[in-house]
């Protein structure tokens, strides 16, 4: 089977490459940081083991599907896949440079895929000369159980490269669905402006964030509130899809709320960070 490179060994990049080796493809995850590419690796290594002790996955397939990822540090491994997602942090700057190495690291044939959130898959193509084979593969997190993937066209996206990702998502396991081109796409241009209002309705003194997420808990039978969520993700990737909507649309509905943007610059990132709008002791 052919082999596939993910580049960014970070939450999402190392649950995407684990479910590419869990269908039987040979994976390359690429991360430039040694200490995330060693972090990345070891969380497949305890997702799986979790597999195997909840009876859910044999140890002796955990330790092929283990086999199948080799990791480097070296965007220049990417040259021997067929297919690229590149999963770092969500920004334009950074994934168009990326792009631009892609493009003339890679054969001519290589889909370029990006697991971006928000950012214009189309804006992606125009840093390379193969925007017919650039597309969006927007996995949700936690990649291993999610069955979502956003399957986004850009303008210059051809038929078959659409047609290929689309089959490529079904053969992990997933369900895509294909969405356009447009400011945080399906996902995050519904989920995010309602985070957003959490966030002000916390802002304004509305009511606290315990009361905030019981209410969209308890009376819209949300698994967790729209505060709770917004830890998880992470708030400095909210604020950057709220800015990619506001920017995009010029449409102060998709305002950043102040408090979002003083918990960000305040280093209160959520879980990952350790205080958000809840604290999360180490």
């Amino acid at each position: 089977m052919a082999e596939v490179a993910v580049l960014g060994a970070g939450t999402m990049g190392s649950g995407i490459a684990q479910v590419f080796a869990q269908a039987g493809y040979t994976v390359r995850l690429i991360e430039v940081s040694p200490t995330q590419l060693a972090r990345g690796m070891a969380v497949i290594e305890k997702n799986l083991a979790r597999s195997v002790e909840q009876s859910r996955l044999p140890a002796a397939e955990k330790d092929a599907i283990v086999r199948r990822i080799a990791s480097s540090s070296a965007l220049g491994d990417a040259a021997r896949a067929d297919l690229v997602v590149e999963a770092i942090h969500e920004s334009l700057s950074a994934k168009t440079e990326v792009f631009r190495a892609l493009d003339s690291t890679c054969p001519p044939d290589t889909i370029l895929a990006s697991n971006t959130s928000s950012i214009s898959i189309t804006t992606l193509g125009a840093a390379t000369t193969r925007a017919d084979r650039v597309i969006g593969m927007h996995f949700f997190n936690p990649v291993p159980a999610m069955k979502l993937v956003e399957v986004v066209r850009g303008f210059a996206t051809s038929d078959a490269t659409h047609a290929h990702v689309l089959d490529r998502a079904r053969r992990l396991g997933k369900e895509p669905v294909a969405v356009g081109d447009s400011p945080g796409f399906v996902a995050n241009r519904v989920l995010m402006p309602m985070i957003n209002e959490g966030v002000f309705a916390l802002y304004e003194g509305v009511a606290d964030a315990a009361a905030i997420d019981a209410v969209m808990r308890l009376g819209m039978g949300h698994r967790m509130g729209p505060l709770e969520l917004a830890d998880f993700i992470g708030l400095d990737i909210c604020l950057s899809i709220m800015t990619v909507l506001h920017e995009g649309f010029g449409d102060p509905k998709y305002r950043p709320c102040p408090l979002l943007r003083q918990m960000v610059a305040a280093g209160r990132l959520g879980r990952k960070s350790g205080q958000g709008f809840y604290d999360y002791p180490s």
